[in-house]
Formats: C-alpha cells, sequence, structure tokens
C-alpha cells in the first residue's frame, strides 16, 4: 500500500514535513508527536518504518558502571525486575574500564530501536562532560531518565540521593562519640556526587568542631575503589584522623585494611563510615556503618518516571533528591579515651535498644541485622525532595523500626564517580 503523507498527517494532526520526519527518524520531534504519527499509521493500516516496528518491541536501556560495585547490580535488578512486571524487556549495558563507552551503548541502543534509556550514575555526573549528548536524545523525541548526578539545562527526569545530608548524618554520628579529627576518603572532584559529599562535610565540620577539614588536609580525592580506600586512609592516618568516612563501602573496606596493616582496631583505635550499603556490608568484619541510599525506590521511580515520559506524560522536570539513612553497625565506636553517652554511642538523651545505636536523636531500631539501626531522613525508604530543600535537620529524623534493607549507590561510568 503507497503511503500518502496528507492521510497520516490529517489523522494525526500534524503537518506532512512531520509525519515525514517521524517516517525517517530524524530528531526533532516531540515523543507525543512522534507517537501521534505512529498510531495514525497503525490505524489507516499502514506498515510502521522497520525501526519503529523495533520500539514496538518494547526494548528499554539500561547503562550502569561495571559491575564489580555490588551496588549496581542492586540498581539493575530493581530496574529489570520493574521493566518486567509492566511488559518491557530491559537492554542491560555495562561499561568497564577502557571498554565500551557510554555514547557507543547509547548508539547501540538506538539502533536496537530502544523506547528509553535509563542512565545510573553515568556521565551526566561528570561536570567536565558535554551534556549535548543528553540534549539530543531529548530533540529526537526518545524518553530518558538519569539516576545520580545532574546537568543543568537538559530537560529529562534526575533522581538523585541526598549526597550533602549523607554526609552530615555522618560526620553528626562521629561527633557524638567523641571524634574531633575526621577525614573523608573520596572520588575524584569532577564529579556533581563527589563535590555534594565534600560540601556536606565540610560545612558539618565546620558547624561541629569549628575547622576546616579541607585546609587541614582532612580530604583525599582518589580512587572509587578498595585499593582508593585504603592509600587514602593511609594519609589520613598519618593526619591523625580517629575517624574516616569514605565515598563508598569498597573504600570503607580498604581503610579498614589499611588500619589493621598498621596494628589498629577497628573501632577501638579508628572509626570507619561506608557509603551505600551494598549487599552483604552487614556481614563483613566488623560489620560496617555506612549511609544507605534507597535504590529500590529510587529505580521505581526511574521506571515510573520513563515509563510515562513513553505514554505521552511528561515527569516532573529538575531533580528528585532521595533522604539518607544512616545504618549503625560495628565499624564506629567511641574515639580513643572517650566514654561514650549512657545508654547509647549517639547523641546524649536518645533512646537505645538492647544492640542497637542510637544518633542524631533517632529512635534505635532492633530489627533485621544484629546491632543495625537506621536514622533516615523522613519515612522509611526515603522519600524524594526537591533538590532546594536538602535540610539536615530533615535527614536526621527518624524512621520507624523495621529489618534494615540494603539500597545505595554512588559512582559514575567506568568507575570513577561516587
Amino acid at each position: 500500500m503507497t503511503t500518502r503523507l496528507a492521510d497520516i498527517a490529517a489523522h494525526a494532526g500534524v503537518s506532512e514535513a512531520t509525519v515525514s520526519r517521524v517516517l525517517n527518524g530524524k530528531p526533532g520531534v516531540a515523543a507525543a508527536t512522534r507517537r501521534a504519527v505512529l498510531g495514525a499509521l497503525d490505524v489507516l493500516g499502514y506498515d510502521r518504518p522497520a525501526k519503529a516496528q523495533q520500539q514496538r518491541a518494547g526494548l528499554i536501556g539500561l547503562i550502569v558502571p561495571e559491575l564489580s560495585n555490588p551496588i549496581f547490580p542492586e540498581f539493575a535488578e530493581v530496574i529489570e525486575t520493574s521493566l518486567s512486571m509492566h511488559g518491557w524487556t530491559a537492554v542491560l549495558c555495562t561499561q568497564t574500564p577502557g571498554g565500551i563507552t557510554e555514547d557507543d551503548y547509547t548508539d547501540l541502543l538506538l539502533d536496537r530501536g530502544v523506547s528509553g534509556i535509563i542512565f545510573v550514575n553515568g556521565l551526566h555526573a561528570d561536570t567536565r562532560s558535554d551534556p549535548g549528548r543528553y540534549r539530543r536524545l531529548v530533540d529526537r523525541g526518545l524518553p530518558i531518565v538519569l539516576i545520580n548526578g545532574y546537568m543543568a539545562g537538559v530537560d529529562a527526569p534526575f533522581l538523585s540521593h541526598d549526597d550533602v545530608s549523607s554526609m552530615e548524618l555522618a560526620v553528626t554520628h562521629l561527633h557524638s562519640l567523641g571524634h574531633r579529627r575526621i577525614g573523608l576518603a573520596v572520588g575524584q572532584d569532577r564529579y556533581t556526587t563527589v563535590v555534594r559529599k565534600t560540601e556536606g562535610f565540610r560545612r558539618t565540620a565546620r558547624r561541629l568542631i569549628g575547622r576546616d577539614p579541607l585546609e587541614e588536609g582532612l580530604i583525599i580525592n582518589t580512587l572509587f575503589s578498595v585499593e582508593g580506600g585504603a592509600a587514602a586512609a593511609v594519609q589520613l592516618l598519618d593526619a591523625g584522623c580517629t575517624a574516616i568516612c569514605c565515598g563508598n563501602d569498597l573504600m570503607a573496606i580498604g581503610a579498614i585494611r589499611a588500619a589493621r596493616s598498621r596494628g589498629l582496631r577497628v573501632p577501638q583505635d579508628v572509626s570507619v563510615i561506608g557509603f551505600d550499603d551494598a549487599p552483604l556490608m552487614a556481614y563483613t568484619d566488623p560489620p560496617l556503618t555506612t549511609v544507605r541510599q534507597s535504590v529500590r525506590e529510587m529505580g521505581l521511580a526511574a521506571v515510573g518516571a520513563l515509563l510515562g515520559e513513553i505514554a505521552g506524560e511528561k515527569a516532573p522536570r529538575g531533580e528528585l533528591i532521595f533522604r539518607p539513612e544512616l545504618v549503625v553497625r560495628g565499624s564506629t565506636g567511641a574515639a580513643p579515651g572517650v566514654e561514650p553517652a549512657p545508654g547509647a554511642e549517639g547523641t546524649p538523651g536518645a533512646k537505645g535498644a538492647p544492640g542497637a545505636q542510637a544518633v542524631a536523636g533517632g529512635q534505635a531500631v532492633a530489627g533485621g541485622e544484629p546491632g543495625a539501626q537506621v536514622v533516615a531522613g523522613g519515612e522509611p525508604g526515603g522519600e524524594p525532595t526537591p533538590r532546594a530543600e536538602p535540610s539536615g535537620a530533615e535527614a536526621a529524623s527518624a524512621t520507624g523500626a523495621g529489618p534494615a534493607l540494603s539500597g545505595g549507590a554512588d559512582a559514575p561510568a567506568a568507575s570513577e564517580a561516587s
């Protein structure tokens, strides 16, 4: 059957030029308009173009960093499962150092005719990367959602963990245990997530301790890896730190290893806090105190936003921020020579339960993991809030009782942006 542009344009309520752009896969057509034209093709009995037929197959691209950090497989599992329950199939693309780049994967997914792409900790978290790569996807009408990172001028939904409040929770906890020499081991400062962690760390240290840790050389930028954490810990221990905050859980494991190589005990001689609450962190030696991200809630929100965009329902723009939770386990304790407050190793006066610790005025939670306790910024699971309101006070309010669940993430593309 010969395709008549006029018939399709009339049925879709658009111009013939717009129909031509859609049929030829040209950019510059809104997603809703593109769907209207393709729907008109179906109604009028015309065959869709080959790429449009692929799109109808229900494929969604999912690009994540390398899977050596256990938090990214967790993100992938949540997103893939949610897409499957909605009748969609995820095309998982994982990056490795020196391997296929995010841009190469994007081109590959476009050739496969995906209906949208979810980016987890990608180049959108790199302040030096070109936002044009994402603008071009939006201009061609492809729905995208970006997790952990932000780029101004990209018309797409962003979902991020509240890195500023995360560091506020961590430093406040350590300060309540008597630590005054607290260091930060984190990734390269070119990444949005690192910039925010550093901001929260410095702000809280200045407020509670009265000194700027950056000026004292207590912030070390390194790699997001076990080896990077160990290298940073060596420098921080040399600087006299009795406690170390880390940019992810792998770095925290490295910091513990470095402390033990010097004959130091964790947490008796030095306390260590991780970031992510990746699976199995409750079973390290000692069990790791860490800041948890709401991986499940963020993953489900990303899928909901993307499928809404595909259906023509525009998701909120800007950045949705998910509040952190502090999970207190066995890698943090009172500073050397300091006695913990009676009843809790946290804020004086906080309620404690057997085997649990209370932090930042939070309520002790005894459940799930022995000795674990969660202090969250709001409802369990981390409610999203606008970027403009990352209140440290809100982030320190307590959740209700319940077992600790894994969650969290932080480290863009081939490994450096957590």
